[in-house]
């Protein structure tokens, strides 16, 4: 019952602050040029961590380094979602 009450107020934190225009969650780390460079090495039929060791994060805190492959699965999935309809 407890959890329950921290889930509800917790996901009313959430709403009050999208409403006042602040973004829950970390800071994007994909942009087009690593959208096309994945697509490209996809066609190439690479696993997806051969294509998240051969990204490279270009802005933010983690410039330099390497998208995990969670995120390149993320990024690939809402481009063929966008793409399919």
């Amino acid at each position: 019952m407890e959890r329950e009450y921290i889930r509800d107020r917790t996901l009313e934190g959430h709403e009050s602050a999208r409403a006042r225009g602040k973004h829950i969650g970390g800071a994007a780390v994909t942009d087009e040029n690593m959208l096309s460079m994945a697509l490209h090495l996809r066609d190439q039929n690479l696993s997806l961590r051969d294509i998240a060791a051969r990204l490279v994060i270009t802005s933010g805190a983690k410039r330099g380094r390497h998208p995990s492959a969670a995120t390149v699965l993320r990024m690939l999935r809402d481009h063929d979602q966008q793409t399919a309809t």
